[in-house]
């Protein structure tokens, strides 16, 4: 009992991304740059769909916390990774290590189902154009809104005390960057068939369910869409619904590598590249395509920028 207990409480050792050598270096600065750019871009997002009237539509509600999403589970996941490359230290305690399963799980699994259901408003969208404002209306919403994160909440409660209370009576490194649920799941020994049906079950709520959401709205939308007569009309629907699709594809696609795949297709290597997609490069691609592809997002920017150079214009005056 004693040996479970020092064996539960126990720290572990991260081996990260960066091994310091010259390339290190440079792939420290990446991370670095990735990370702030996420910050302000999505803050940024925020900013602008809260003080633009015409930004205040049902895609943009659901955008401005998607962007919160984002800016809250990198910063559950980098900093911790960049300082620890500064200091040269690779022990994360096991409270730690449990407080950022739980942070990660829950944030990264009310995106899973975010994405999923702001689908549907694509299909709304373009499908029914007229009944959306009634399909969508601001009880929709924050009906969708709080179906994510109690999905993310759901996975996060069920998975963090299954998976931090298995017996980790092997080596405590984990050769990733941070506590990703399959890698912690290889240092535990022991049986660990009921525990891995559990996530498996949990991780087809997470991933499968709003990923068929997906499917399933884009193939009514692109029957929609061929049936279309102006050529303007299929051009306006394909470039509404081309940026979601190209976020969906890269967080979906790592994320289902990650978790359905078994762990025989599995390296080290492998699940520190997909990783890196869907927690670090995912936060920042979302912001970046949502507005420079986006002419409303664009002209919010102009029109903001204009105000902030009139105000400053009218204060010099002022002062003269």
């Amino acid at each position: 009992m004693d040996e479970d207990n020092s064996t539960l409480s126990s720290d572990f050792t991260l081996t990260g991304l960066f091994t310091h050598s010259k390339v290190s270096g440079y792939l420290f600065s990446l991370i670095c740059a990735i990370f702030f750019m996420a910050i302000i871009t999505n803050g940024v997002m925020i900013f602008l769909i809260h003080i633009d009237p015409h930004l205040h539509t049902p895609m943009y509600f659901l955008l401005s916390h998607l962007s919160f999403i984002d800016m809250i589970y990198i910063s559950t996941i980098v900093p911790k990774m960049l300082v620890d490359y500064l200091l040269g230290n690779e022990i994360i305690s096991f409270i730690a290590c449990t407080a950022q399963y739980f942070l990660y799980m829950g944030f990264v699994g009310a995106e899973f189902f975010l994405l999923g259901l702001m689908a549907y408003d694509r299909y709304v969208a373009i499908c029914n154009p007229l009944r959306y404002p009634v399909l969508m209306n601001r009880r929709v919403c924050w009906m969708i809104l709080a179906s994510s994160w109690c999905g993310g909440a759901l996975d996060s409660f069920l998975l963090t005390p299954i998976t931090m209370s298995l017996p980790f009576c092997a080596s405590h490194k984990i050769n990733h960057f941070f506590c990703e649920a399959p890698t912690m799941l290889r240092l535990a020994c022991g049986d660990k068939a009921a525990y891995e049906m559990v996530m498996y079950v949990c991780c087809v709520m997470m991933l499968l369910i709003p990923f068929s959401v997906v499917i399933a709205s884009y193939a009514r939308i692109l029957i929609t869409v061929y049936q279309m007569k102006s050529a303007e009309g299929k051009k306006k629907a394909f470039a509404t619904c081309s940026s979601h699709m190209m976020v969906v594809t890269l967080f979906y696609g790592a994320a289902l590598y990650t978790y359905m795949l078994p762990q025989s297709y599995h390296t080290p290597i492998k699940d520190k590249i997909f990783s890196v997609f869907y927690t670090i490069l995912t936060p920042l691609l979302n912001p970046v395509i949502y507005s420079l592809r986006n002419r409303d997002v664009t002209g919010a920017l102009r029109r903001v920028w204009a105000r902030c150079n009139g105000v400053l214009c009218s204060e010099t005056r002022e002062e003269f």
